[in-house]
Protein backbone atom coordinates (compact mmCIF):
# COMPACT_ATOMS: atom_id res chain seq x y z
CA UNK A 1 0.00 0.00 0.00
CA UNK A 2 1.57 3.77 -0.66
CA UNK A 3 0.86 5.83 2.34
CA UNK A 4 3.36 8.59 1.27
CA UNK A 5 1.21 11.12 -0.45
CA UNK A 6 3.74 13.18 -2.37
CA UNK A 7 5.09 9.44 -4.26
CA UNK A 8 6.08 10.76 -7.36
CA UNK A 9 3.83 8.20 -8.86
CA UNK A 10 0.86 9.15 -7.25
CA UNK A 11 1.13 12.97 -7.48
CA UNK A 12 1.15 12.51 -11.24
CA UNK A 13 -1.83 10.04 -11.39
CA UNK A 14 -3.50 12.71 -9.38
CA UNK A 15 -2.33 15.72 -11.16
CA UNK A 16 -3.44 13.76 -14.98
CA UNK A 17 -6.74 12.60 -12.79
CA UNK A 18 -7.98 16.51 -12.13
CA UNK A 19 -6.78 17.70 -15.30
CA UNK A 20 -9.12 15.21 -17.48
CA UNK A 21 -11.73 16.11 -15.39
CA UNK A 22 -11.26 19.75 -16.05
CA UNK A 23 -11.59 18.68 -19.75
CA UNK A 24 -14.26 17.09 -19.44
CA UNK A 25 -16.10 19.74 -17.91
CA UNK A 26 -15.13 22.42 -20.57
CA UNK A 27 -16.29 19.89 -22.86
CA UNK A 28 -19.60 20.58 -22.65
CA UNK A 29 -18.96 24.67 -21.70
CA UNK A 30 -22.62 26.38 -22.14
CA UNK A 31 -21.27 29.19 -23.54
CA UNK A 32 -19.47 27.08 -25.93
CA UNK A 33 -22.63 24.85 -26.86
CA UNK A 34 -25.48 27.78 -26.79
CA UNK A 35 -23.24 29.68 -29.77
CA UNK A 36 -22.92 26.46 -31.96
CA UNK A 37 -26.54 25.93 -31.78
CA UNK A 38 -27.42 29.98 -32.39
CA UNK A 39 -24.78 29.86 -35.32
CA UNK A 40 -27.46 28.33 -37.86
CA UNK A 41 -30.90 30.22 -36.12
CA UNK A 42 -29.74 33.66 -37.40
CA UNK A 43 -32.55 33.41 -39.99
CA UNK A 44 -34.67 32.44 -37.79
CA UNK A 45 -34.30 34.54 -35.19
CA UNK A 46 -34.17 37.66 -37.28
CA UNK A 47 -38.01 36.84 -38.64
CA UNK A 48 -39.28 36.60 -35.26
CA UNK A 49 -41.31 40.07 -34.10
CA UNK A 50 -39.71 39.90 -30.46
CA UNK A 51 -37.37 37.45 -28.64
CA UNK A 52 -38.20 36.19 -25.27
CA UNK A 53 -35.27 34.86 -23.22
CA UNK A 54 -35.55 32.46 -20.38
CA UNK A 55 -32.78 30.68 -19.15
CA UNK A 56 -33.01 28.47 -16.27
CA UNK A 57 -30.34 25.91 -14.47
CA UNK A 58 -27.05 26.23 -12.80
CA UNK A 59 -25.97 27.57 -16.30
CA UNK A 60 -28.55 29.68 -16.90
CA UNK A 61 -26.02 32.65 -16.70
CA UNK A 62 -23.48 31.72 -18.98
CA UNK A 63 -25.69 30.29 -21.40
CA UNK A 64 -27.81 33.86 -21.00
CA UNK A 65 -24.58 35.57 -21.76
CA UNK A 66 -24.11 33.91 -24.77
CA UNK A 67 -27.32 34.37 -26.70
CA UNK A 68 -27.45 37.97 -26.06
CA UNK A 69 -25.29 38.83 -28.78
CA UNK A 70 -27.81 36.76 -31.19
CA UNK A 71 -31.13 38.26 -30.31
CA UNK A 72 -29.80 42.07 -30.53
CA UNK A 73 -32.93 44.15 -30.77
CA UNK A 74 -35.50 41.40 -31.35
CA UNK A 75 -34.95 41.21 -27.25
CA UNK A 76 -38.55 42.03 -25.58
CA UNK A 77 -37.97 40.62 -21.74
CA UNK A 78 -34.71 38.18 -20.52
CA UNK A 79 -34.52 36.31 -17.05
CA UNK A 80 -32.19 33.66 -15.61
CA UNK A 81 -32.52 31.50 -12.83
CA UNK A 82 -29.62 29.52 -10.86
CA UNK A 83 -27.86 28.78 -8.04
CA UNK A 84 -26.65 31.55 -5.46
CA UNK A 85 -22.85 30.39 -6.71
CA UNK A 86 -23.06 30.63 -10.38
CA UNK A 87 -25.27 34.24 -10.04
CA UNK A 88 -23.06 36.96 -12.89
CA UNK A 89 -24.55 40.30 -13.53
CA UNK A 90 -25.77 40.05 -17.12
CA UNK A 91 -26.60 43.51 -18.65
CA UNK A 92 -30.05 43.67 -19.65
CA UNK A 93 -31.30 40.28 -18.03
CA UNK A 94 -32.93 39.96 -14.95
CA UNK A 95 -30.41 37.60 -12.76
CA UNK A 96 -32.82 35.52 -10.13
CA UNK A 97 -30.32 32.91 -7.45
CA UNK A 98 -32.76 30.22 -6.47
CA UNK A 99 -32.34 27.23 -3.91
CA UNK A 100 -30.45 24.21 -4.87
CA UNK A 101 -30.62 21.28 -4.09
CA UNK A 102 -33.91 22.05 -2.18
CA UNK A 103 -35.92 24.99 -3.41
CA UNK A 104 -36.37 28.60 -1.60
CA UNK A 105 -38.02 31.98 -1.78
CA UNK A 106 -35.52 32.92 -4.36
CA UNK A 107 -36.58 29.79 -6.34
CA UNK A 108 -40.09 30.68 -5.99
CA UNK A 109 -39.06 34.22 -7.00
CA UNK A 110 -37.77 33.35 -10.31
CA UNK A 111 -40.77 30.92 -11.52
CA UNK A 112 -43.18 34.09 -11.31
CA UNK A 113 -40.59 35.92 -13.61
CA UNK A 114 -40.13 33.01 -15.89
CA UNK A 115 -44.06 32.57 -16.42
CA UNK A 116 -44.86 36.54 -16.22
CA UNK A 117 -41.85 36.01 -19.54
CA UNK A 118 -43.33 33.42 -21.19
CA UNK A 119 -46.84 34.68 -20.68
CA UNK A 120 -46.15 37.87 -22.75
CA UNK A 121 -45.24 36.10 -25.65
CA UNK A 122 -47.21 36.60 -29.22
CA UNK A 123 -47.87 35.44 -32.14
CA UNK A 124 -44.76 35.97 -34.70
CA UNK A 125 -42.43 36.05 -31.36
CA UNK A 126 -39.63 33.51 -30.86
CA UNK A 127 -39.20 32.19 -26.90
CA UNK A 128 -35.24 31.31 -26.31
CA UNK A 129 -35.63 28.89 -23.43
CA UNK A 130 -32.34 27.86 -22.00
CA UNK A 131 -32.10 24.44 -20.09
CA UNK A 132 -29.59 23.39 -17.85
CA UNK A 133 -29.51 20.80 -15.04
CA UNK A 134 -31.05 22.01 -11.44
CA UNK A 135 -34.10 23.66 -12.79
CA UNK A 136 -36.34 21.69 -10.92
CA UNK A 137 -35.22 23.11 -7.63
CA UNK A 138 -34.16 26.41 -8.81
CA UNK A 139 -38.12 27.67 -10.44
CA UNK A 140 -41.10 26.26 -7.62
CA UNK A 141 -44.24 27.76 -8.76
CA UNK A 142 -46.18 25.13 -7.19
CA UNK A 143 -49.51 23.77 -7.97
CA UNK A 144 -52.71 25.46 -6.93
CA UNK A 145 -52.99 24.34 -2.98
CA UNK A 146 -49.45 23.53 -2.39
CA UNK A 147 -46.84 25.84 -0.55
CA UNK A 148 -43.14 26.15 -0.80
CA UNK A 149 -43.02 23.84 2.18
CA UNK A 150 -44.79 21.37 0.66
CA UNK A 151 -42.27 21.08 -2.86
CA UNK A 152 -39.26 21.31 -0.36
CA UNK A 153 -40.91 18.65 2.06
CA UNK A 154 -41.37 16.57 -1.36
CA UNK A 155 -37.65 17.03 -2.68
CA UNK A 156 -35.92 16.00 -0.02
CA UNK A 157 -38.10 12.78 0.91
CA UNK A 158 -37.44 12.27 -2.85
CA UNK A 159 -33.36 13.29 -2.56
CA UNK A 160 -33.31 10.90 0.71
CA UNK A 161 -35.26 7.78 -0.45
CA UNK A 162 -32.69 7.01 -3.29
CA UNK A 163 -35.09 7.20 -6.51
CA UNK A 164 -33.54 7.82 -9.78
CA UNK A 165 -32.94 11.27 -11.40
CA UNK A 166 -36.37 10.01 -13.85
CA UNK A 167 -38.41 9.03 -10.92
CA UNK A 168 -37.94 12.40 -8.62
CA UNK A 169 -38.93 14.56 -11.87
CA UNK A 170 -41.59 12.54 -12.54
CA UNK A 171 -43.28 13.09 -9.38
CA UNK A 172 -42.25 16.74 -9.17
CA UNK A 173 -43.89 17.49 -12.75
CA UNK A 174 -47.30 16.70 -10.91
CA UNK A 175 -47.19 19.44 -8.12
CA UNK A 176 -46.00 22.57 -10.95
CA UNK A 177 -47.62 25.03 -12.95
CA UNK A 178 -43.87 24.98 -15.10
CA UNK A 179 -43.13 21.68 -15.21
CA UNK A 180 -44.16 18.66 -17.68
CA UNK A 181 -44.31 21.12 -20.69
CA UNK A 182 -46.37 23.63 -18.96
CA UNK A 183 -43.96 26.32 -19.94
CA UNK A 184 -44.07 25.50 -23.61
CA UNK A 185 -47.75 25.74 -23.49
CA UNK A 186 -47.71 29.04 -21.85
CA UNK A 187 -46.01 30.57 -24.51
CA UNK A 188 -48.64 28.79 -27.14
CA UNK A 189 -49.22 31.09 -29.41
CA UNK A 190 -45.15 31.76 -29.93
CA UNK A 191 -42.17 29.72 -31.66
CA UNK A 192 -40.56 28.18 -28.86
CA UNK A 193 -36.83 27.00 -29.20
CA UNK A 194 -35.40 25.05 -26.16
CA UNK A 195 -31.53 24.33 -25.97
CA UNK A 196 -30.90 22.25 -23.27
CA UNK A 197 -27.86 21.09 -21.43
CA UNK A 198 -28.47 17.19 -20.57
CA UNK A 199 -27.56 15.74 -16.82
CA UNK A 200 -30.18 12.80 -17.46
CA UNK A 201 -29.61 9.37 -18.99
CA UNK A 202 -30.44 8.99 -22.92
CA UNK A 203 -30.69 13.47 -22.58
CA UNK A 204 -34.20 12.38 -22.62
CA UNK A 205 -35.59 16.33 -22.59
CA UNK A 206 -38.82 15.30 -20.44
CA UNK A 207 -36.12 14.64 -17.24
CA UNK A 208 -33.74 17.59 -17.92
CA UNK A 209 -34.90 20.30 -15.32
CA UNK A 210 -38.68 18.35 -15.37
CA UNK A 211 -39.12 18.79 -19.25
CA UNK A 212 -40.22 22.45 -18.71
CA UNK A 213 -40.47 22.47 -22.79
CA UNK A 214 -41.12 18.98 -23.25
CA UNK A 215 -44.19 16.85 -23.58
CA UNK A 216 -44.62 14.89 -20.15
CA UNK A 217 -42.49 11.58 -19.82
CA UNK A 218 -44.77 10.35 -16.82
CA UNK A 219 -48.63 10.40 -15.97
CA UNK A 220 -49.98 11.05 -12.92
CA UNK A 221 -50.67 7.30 -12.63
CA UNK A 222 -46.97 7.24 -12.96
CA UNK A 223 -46.44 9.47 -10.32
CA UNK A 224 -48.42 7.65 -7.84
CA UNK A 225 -46.81 4.21 -8.53
CA UNK A 226 -43.25 5.87 -7.96
CA UNK A 227 -44.86 7.46 -4.33
CA UNK A 228 -46.00 3.96 -3.17
CA UNK A 229 -42.53 2.17 -4.40
CA UNK A 230 -40.73 4.11 -1.58
CA UNK A 231 -43.02 4.21 0.83
CA UNK A 232 -42.98 8.07 0.86
CA UNK A 233 -47.32 9.10 1.21
CA UNK A 234 -47.14 8.66 5.08
CA UNK A 235 -43.84 10.61 5.09
CA UNK A 236 -45.11 13.44 3.63
CA UNK A 237 -47.16 16.72 4.78
CA UNK A 238 -51.56 16.51 5.35
CA UNK A 239 -51.57 19.05 2.41
CA UNK A 240 -49.45 16.88 -0.34
CA UNK A 241 -50.99 13.62 0.95
CA UNK A 242 -54.39 15.33 -0.12
CA UNK A 243 -53.17 16.61 -3.27
CA UNK A 244 -51.50 13.06 -4.27
CA UNK A 245 -55.43 12.03 -3.14
CA UNK A 246 -56.79 14.05 -6.20
CA UNK A 247 -54.33 13.44 -8.66
CA UNK A 248 -55.65 11.84 -11.76
CA UNK A 249 -54.17 11.47 -15.54
CA UNK A 250 -53.72 14.98 -17.35
CA UNK A 251 -56.43 15.90 -19.21
CA UNK A 252 -56.53 16.10 -23.51
CA UNK A 253 -53.37 16.12 -25.09
CA UNK A 254 -52.00 19.18 -25.48
CA UNK A 255 -50.19 20.45 -28.81
CA UNK A 256 -45.88 20.60 -28.81
CA UNK A 257 -46.35 21.58 -32.45
CA UNK A 258 -44.67 25.29 -31.53
CA UNK A 259 -41.81 23.48 -29.66
CA UNK A 260 -38.28 22.50 -30.36
CA UNK A 261 -36.37 20.87 -28.08
CA UNK A 262 -32.16 20.94 -28.84
CA UNK A 263 -29.50 19.50 -27.13
CA UNK A 264 -26.50 21.25 -26.97
CA UNK A 265 -24.12 19.81 -24.23
CA UNK A 266 -24.26 16.34 -22.29
CA UNK A 267 -22.47 13.79 -20.46
CA UNK A 268 -21.61 11.32 -22.96
CA UNK A 269 -20.03 14.62 -25.20
CA UNK A 270 -18.23 15.17 -21.83
CA UNK A 271 -17.41 11.75 -21.33
CA UNK A 272 -15.84 11.26 -24.85
CA UNK A 273 -13.84 14.24 -24.38
CA UNK A 274 -12.17 12.07 -21.18
CA UNK A 275 -11.56 9.13 -22.93
CA UNK A 276 -10.02 10.90 -26.23
CA UNK A 277 -7.07 12.88 -24.01
CA UNK A 278 -6.91 9.56 -21.88
CA UNK A 279 -5.85 8.10 -25.19
CA UNK A 280 -2.87 10.18 -25.28
CA UNK A 281 -1.03 8.56 -22.05
CA UNK A 282 -2.88 5.53 -21.27
CA UNK A 283 -2.70 2.91 -24.23
CA UNK A 284 -5.83 0.83 -22.67
CA UNK A 285 -8.64 3.08 -21.75
CA UNK A 286 -12.08 1.21 -20.82
CA UNK A 287 -15.66 3.11 -20.20
CA UNK A 288 -17.54 1.44 -17.81
CA UNK A 289 -22.02 1.56 -18.37
CA UNK A 290 -23.07 4.10 -20.63
CA UNK A 291 -24.88 6.06 -17.64
CA UNK A 292 -24.01 4.57 -14.07
CA UNK A 293 -26.98 4.54 -12.19
CA UNK A 294 -28.42 3.15 -9.19
CA UNK A 295 -27.22 2.55 -4.91
CA UNK A 296 -23.51 3.99 -5.05
CA UNK A 297 -22.57 1.05 -3.10
CA UNK A 298 -23.17 -1.13 -5.98
CA UNK A 299 -21.87 1.29 -8.47
CA UNK A 300 -18.35 1.20 -5.88
CA UNK A 301 -18.29 -2.52 -5.77
CA UNK A 302 -19.18 -2.17 -10.02
CA UNK A 303 -16.06 -0.04 -10.20
CA UNK A 304 -13.50 -2.08 -7.87
CA UNK A 305 -14.26 -5.09 -9.27
CA UNK A 306 -13.39 -3.23 -12.84
CA UNK A 307 -10.28 -1.84 -11.22
CA UNK A 308 -9.17 -5.22 -10.14
CA UNK A 309 -9.42 -6.84 -13.65
CA UNK A 310 -8.07 -3.99 -15.17
CA UNK A 311 -4.74 -3.95 -13.15
CA UNK A 312 -3.58 -7.18 -15.07
CA UNK A 313 -3.39 -5.80 -18.15
CA UNK A 314 0.09 -4.73 -18.85
CA UNK A 315 1.21 -1.07 -18.97
CA UNK A 316 -0.97 2.42 -17.88
CA UNK A 317 -4.95 2.00 -17.82
CA UNK A 318 -7.67 4.41 -17.68
CA UNK A 319 -11.22 3.50 -16.67
CA UNK A 320 -13.75 6.05 -17.28
CA UNK A 321 -17.75 6.37 -16.42
CA UNK A 322 -20.22 9.22 -16.07
CA UNK A 323 -23.72 9.15 -14.50
CA UNK A 324 -25.40 9.75 -11.24
CA UNK A 325 -25.53 7.14 -8.37
CA UNK A 326 -28.17 7.82 -5.99
CA UNK A 327 -27.14 7.49 -1.99
CA UNK A 328 -29.56 6.81 0.76
CA UNK A 329 -29.37 9.04 3.52
CA UNK A 330 -29.66 7.60 6.73
CA UNK A 331 -27.30 10.01 9.06
CA UNK A 332 -26.62 12.96 9.93
CA UNK A 333 -23.15 13.94 8.43
CA UNK A 334 -22.89 16.10 5.39
CA UNK A 335 -21.07 14.83 1.59
CA UNK A 336 -22.52 14.08 -1.75
CA UNK A 337 -22.71 11.01 -3.73
CA UNK A 338 -19.28 11.21 -5.18
CA UNK A 339 -18.00 11.76 -2.08
CA UNK A 340 -19.65 8.79 -0.71
CA UNK A 341 -18.19 6.59 -4.13
CA UNK A 342 -14.82 7.57 -3.47
CA UNK A 343 -14.77 6.33 0.01
CA UNK A 344 -16.04 3.13 -0.69
CA UNK A 345 -13.88 2.65 -3.34
CA UNK A 346 -10.89 3.37 -1.35
CA UNK A 347 -12.43 0.86 1.71
CA UNK A 348 -12.91 -1.63 -0.56
CA UNK A 349 -9.71 -1.68 -1.63
CA UNK A 350 -8.82 -2.49 1.70
CA UNK A 351 -10.43 -5.51 1.41
CA UNK A 352 -9.00 -6.36 -2.10
CA UNK A 353 -6.14 -3.93 -3.18
CA UNK A 354 -5.23 -2.97 -7.04
CA UNK A 355 -2.28 -4.11 -6.85
CA UNK A 356 -0.38 -1.14 -8.71
CA UNK A 357 -0.10 3.14 -8.17
CA UNK A 358 -3.59 4.30 -8.36
CA UNK A 359 -5.89 7.19 -8.21
CA UNK A 360 -9.75 6.91 -8.29
CA UNK A 361 -12.15 10.73 -8.63
CA UNK A 362 -15.48 10.96 -8.75
CA UNK A 363 -17.00 14.31 -9.32
CA UNK A 364 -19.91 16.38 -10.07
CA UNK A 365 -19.74 18.39 -13.45
CA UNK A 366 -21.07 21.12 -11.96
CA UNK A 367 -18.60 21.71 -9.06
CA UNK A 368 -20.94 21.04 -6.17
CA UNK A 369 -21.61 17.47 -4.69
CA UNK A 370 -24.72 17.26 -2.46
CA UNK A 371 -24.82 19.92 0.44
CA UNK A 372 -21.12 20.77 0.12
CA UNK A 373 -18.24 23.38 -1.37
CA UNK A 374 -16.60 20.20 -2.77
CA UNK A 375 -16.89 18.47 -6.54
CA UNK A 376 -16.54 15.26 -5.05
CA UNK A 377 -13.56 13.23 -4.11
CA UNK A 378 -10.33 11.78 -5.09
CA UNK A 379 -8.41 9.29 -3.49
CA UNK A 380 -5.85 6.51 -3.68
CA UNK A 381 -3.78 3.35 -2.39
CA UNK A 382 -3.10 6.00 1.12
CA UNK A 383 -6.18 7.42 1.63
CA UNK A 384 -7.73 5.09 4.27
CA UNK A 385 -4.79 4.97 6.26
CA UNK A 386 -4.22 8.97 6.59
CA UNK A 387 -7.36 9.20 7.54
CA UNK A 388 -7.03 6.72 10.13
CA UNK A 389 -3.45 8.06 11.33
CA UNK A 390 -5.19 11.22 11.74
CA UNK A 391 -7.52 9.92 14.30
CA UNK A 392 -10.27 9.64 11.58
CA UNK A 393 -12.77 6.82 11.10
CA UNK A 394 -13.77 6.62 7.75
CA UNK A 395 -15.80 3.24 8.19
CA UNK A 396 -17.81 5.22 11.51
CA UNK A 397 -17.99 8.78 9.02
CA UNK A 398 -19.11 6.48 6.02
CA UNK A 399 -22.61 4.84 7.94
CA UNK A 400 -23.23 8.53 8.99
CA UNK A 401 -23.07 9.61 5.52
CA UNK A 402 -20.23 11.63 6.74
CA UNK A 403 -18.13 11.45 3.76
CA UNK A 404 -17.21 14.89 3.51
CA UNK A 405 -14.94 14.99 6.61
CA UNK A 406 -13.47 12.00 5.63
CA UNK A 407 -12.08 13.23 2.65
CA UNK A 408 -11.40 16.31 4.40
CA UNK A 409 -9.21 14.90 7.26
CA UNK A 410 -7.33 13.07 4.02
CA UNK A 411 -6.95 16.02 1.60
CA UNK A 412 -9.04 14.07 -0.90
CA UNK A 413 -11.91 16.44 -1.62
CA UNK A 414 -12.07 17.49 -5.03
CA UNK A 415 -12.57 21.59 -5.12
CA UNK A 416 -12.97 23.33 -8.02
CA UNK A 417 -15.84 25.68 -7.04
CA UNK A 418 -19.24 26.00 -9.61
CA UNK A 419 -17.60 25.78 -13.10
CA UNK A 420 -20.98 27.14 -14.54
CA UNK A 421 -22.24 23.81 -16.27
CA UNK A 422 -23.85 20.59 -15.09
CA UNK A 423 -23.74 17.54 -16.80
CA UNK A 424 -23.98 14.92 -14.20
CA UNK A 425 -21.23 13.07 -13.15
CA UNK A 426 -17.44 11.83 -14.25
CA UNK A 427 -15.86 8.95 -12.55
CA UNK A 428 -11.73 8.74 -13.70
CA UNK A 429 -9.74 6.08 -12.41
CA UNK A 430 -5.97 5.87 -13.46
CA UNK A 431 -3.83 3.28 -12.82
CA UNK A 432 -0.07 2.49 -13.63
Amino acid sequence: MILDRSAPAVTMLREQAVSLFREGVAASDPERAVIAALESRVGEIAAANRVILIALGKAACPMARAALPYVGGKLHIACAVTNSENVAAIDGVDVIAGGHPLPDEGSIAGAYAIERAARSAAAGDLVLVLVSGGGSALICAPAPGVSLADKIALNSALIRCGAEINEINAVRQQFSRLKGGRLAQLASGAKVLSLILSDVPGDDVGIIASGPTARPSASASDALGIISRYGLYDRLPATLRGHIDNLSLRGPETSFAHVENVIVGSNGISLQQVMDSAGADYPVVVKADDWLSGDVSDVAETLHRMAIFASSQRGPVAIVAGGEPTVRVAGNGIGGRNQELALRFALLNEWTSIKRPWVFLSGGTDGRDGPTDAAGGIVDPGSTAWMRKLGCNPVALLENNDSYHALETSGDLLMTGATGTNVADLQILLMQ
